[in-house]
């Protein structure tokens, strides 16, 4: 099936941020206010508007909810480099606030990472290229469109990334369990990567070991975890929340 985004608002989302769209399909039947401002972004960026029958979308559409629109695109989402984000927030006059996901597996999770990351103002996030959640059309749903504007990297070694980070003057905050620190304890104002582990086992050793930070998130009631993405949240929202304390 060819890389697609489902989804009214993210479609909506890729068509503002000039993605490469071959098509967008409207399912037959389909109605809404938003579909005309679909029509009205594709007709801007001459990106062709096909209605489909049922048959023909889900052959197009697979398994994955769409609420009657996707778009089709014309290659997979362009990751950039680590330098290209630390550049962009150099051009924006800010310290640069990065996330890193060591192994995030759920695409669900991984949406909704990226579309906290993209609310909080963060400048990219970073990803391992092997045995974790990618940019699917399922990813792209859950972030709401954000994975549309949200700098991405994939990189080979997340520990090794962690150290060229930190050899460039950022600090590393890894969420952990039995953090020594309190995740509002920690300053991220200066350059800054928060680091967010695998649903299950957390982060992996050689990560853990690399960060400058090991910070907790506070429980109390009888679970003994948060749900990754609720976790990577907080903190995200902390560290946006100390950057911005008369908020906008």
């Amino acid at each position: 099936m060819q890389n697609i985004i489902a989804g009214r608002k993210p479609v909506v989302e890729a068509l503002r941020a000039e993605m490469k769209i071959e098509k967008i399909l409207l399912l037959e039947g389909t109605h809404g206010r938003i579909l005309d401002e679909i029509r009205s972004l594709a007709a801007q960026r001459a990106v062709a508007v096909e209605t489909a029958d049922e048959p023909a979308f889900r052959s197009a559409a697979g398994d994955v909810p769409t609420q009657g629109v996707i778009a089709l695109l014309a290659g997979r989402k362009e990751f950039v480099s680590v330098e290209t984000m630390l550049a962009a927030a150099q051009a924006r006059g800010e310290q640069p606030l990065l996330l890193i996901l060591d192994e995030i597996e759920d695409p669900q999770n991984l949406g909704a990472l990226v579309r906290t990351a993209e609310c909080a103002g963060f400048h990219g996030i970073i990803i391992p290229r092997h045995h974790a959640a990618t940019v699917t059309p399922a990813a792209v749903k859950a972030s709401a469109g954000a994975t549309s504007h949200m700098a991405m990297a994939e990189v080979t070694n997340i520990a090794q990334t962690i150290s060229a980070l930190k050899a460039k003057g950022i600090w590393v905050a890894g969420l952990e369990g039995k953090g020594e620190k309190n995740y509002t304890a920690v300053d991220y104002t200066p350059p800054t990567a928060i680091v967010v582990g695998n649903e299950g086992r957390g982060m992996r050793r050689l990560v853990r070991e690399h960060c400058d930070h090991l910070v907790r998130i506070p429980l109390y009631g009888k679970l003994d975890s948060l749900n990754a993405s609720v976790a990577g949240a907080l903190a995200m929202f902390e560290a946006a929340r100390q950057r911005h304390p008369g908020g906008r």
